[in-house]
């Protein structure tokens, strides 16, 4: 019998696999499950609780960042970067003035470089803040969700008291930003500062050594240095590798050249090591913002805006008088600045990672193209190369400390 059993399936394991009727299983997820963020789909291929292989699939937002931009004139893009990562408005917004300016050959005035990289920090707070509490919440810790999303919101009340605006700030302009930085800010911003380490103080407390979170976290996810270098992988997961690339040290912008920080790194690429690179970033942002505001309150009120420089501060230069300076402006802000015909590149370190923008000019107030290199998009890339044979509840975690965001996928 034996013998006759080997001869028809070829061995008792294919025999016992067939008669069970044991096959893969196909399972949708997305692109309106709650995990997913509502604009990805996952469809997953399942041998029993492992994930055999994972296919990926962005897009779902048709939304059309790139030509919507090549529609309107520079000054009108603004809006739309703002609405690429709706937790770290303020970054995209200098990554696209600054690829401008750098068309424009255009060095805006030192205020308005230290109040750029201030609101870029605390939105940078903000971004790691929805991240790693929003992968507490999915993993059904709410405790820690809310000590994150609390200080999230003191974050937000910064924004708006720096920008105007807590979400999608539109504060960058092309040439500087939108106003100087009110003279209640400083005082306030220590005072949330103070609360917001403490909540971080907490949400460390409740969560880092956790048993259960660490369990969930680590030797999960794993993705190693040359396989991040193989797919373009930047950021905090490309960190947790141990490379520490951050562009804000490797080819400095604004004035993080005279800034003091430190660039955390991992060891094993997990999703563990990447929780841990976003904590102490945040920190590491902390401490930029309060240099920021020491340096700022020593330079004291000054143009932040190279029209402001031109007219609202003659002692700096005497080149319009107040009626043309306010024609100037008013044709500025509705056809926007004619930027000279070439193309450049020019990215920044968002939140995710390198957040870059191609531009072409034809020479006119609108642009001929406008192509975003959106960490989210490349940085989902390997990520069935860091499922393939683990767990299905380890798919949750990967996702979260990827950190996908549709808007900057969609093209």
């Amino acid at each position: 019998m034996a013998g006759a059993t080997q001869g028809r399936g070829g061995g008792l394991a294919e025999d016992f696999e067939r008669d069970l009727h044991i096959e893969r299983q196909t399972l949708n997820m997305g692109p309106s499950h709650p995990a997913t963020h509502g604009t990805v789909k996952f469809l997953v291929e399942l041998d029993g609780e492992n994930i055999a292989d994972i296919d990926v699939q962005v897009g779902y937002l048709h939304r059309g960042f790139e030509k919507e931009c090549e529609s309107g004139s520079w000054y009108q893009a603004i809006p739309y970067t703002d609405r690429l990562n709706y937790n770290s408005a303020v970054l995209a917004n200098v990554g696209f003035c600054l690829a401008v300016e750098k068309l424009l050959g255009l060095e805006t005035p030192i205020r308005c470089q230290w109040q750029r990289v201030l609101a870029s920090e605390l939105s940078r707070v903000g971004d790691h803040l929805t991240r790693c509490g929003a992968a507490c919440l999915e993993l059904q810790a709410m405790t820690p969700f809310l000590y994150g999303i609390e200080a999230r919101e003191l974050i937000w009340d910064l924004l708006e008291s720096l920008c105007g605006a807590r979400v999608t700030s539109n504060y960058v302009r092309i040439g500087g930003v939108k106003h100087a930085m009110p003279e209640s800010f400083p005082a306030q911003c220590r005072e949330l500062l103070s609360k917001i380490r403490a909540l971080l103080a907490d949400f460390d407390a409740v969560v880092t050594s956790n048993r259960i979170f660490v369990d969930r976290l680590k030797d999960t996810g794993v993705i190693s240095q040359q396989d991040c270098l193989r797919y373009a992988v930047t950021g905090p997961i490309l960190r947790s590798t141990g490379v520490p690339l951050d562009l804000r040290k490797a080819e400095p912008y604004l004035t993080y050249a005279e800034i003091d920080f430190d660039v955390p790194i991992g060891e094993v690429g997990d999703n563990y090591d990447r929780y841990l690179v976003c904590v102490e970033e945040m920190q590491q942002s902390l401490r930029i913002v309060e240099q920021c505001l020491a340096k700022l309150e020593e330079l004291g009120p000054g143009p932040v805006d190279t029209l402001d420089l031109r007219v609202r501060w003659p002692a700096k230069a005497r080149v319009f008088d107040q009626m043309e300076g306010l024609i100037q402006q008013f044709k500025s802000v509705t056809e926007g600045p004619r930027v000279p015909a070439g193309e450049g590149y020019l990215a920044i370190e968002s939140a995710n990672g390198e957040l870059g923008f191609y531009l072409v000019s034809d020479g006119s107030e609108v642009p001929t193209k406008v192509r975003c290199r959106p960490p989210s998009f490349i940085n989902l890339a390997p990520m069935p190369l860091m499922l393939r044979g683990a767990l299905l509840a380890d798919l949750i975690p990967t996702f979260d400390f990827i950190n996908m965001i549709g808007g900057e996928c969609d093209r």
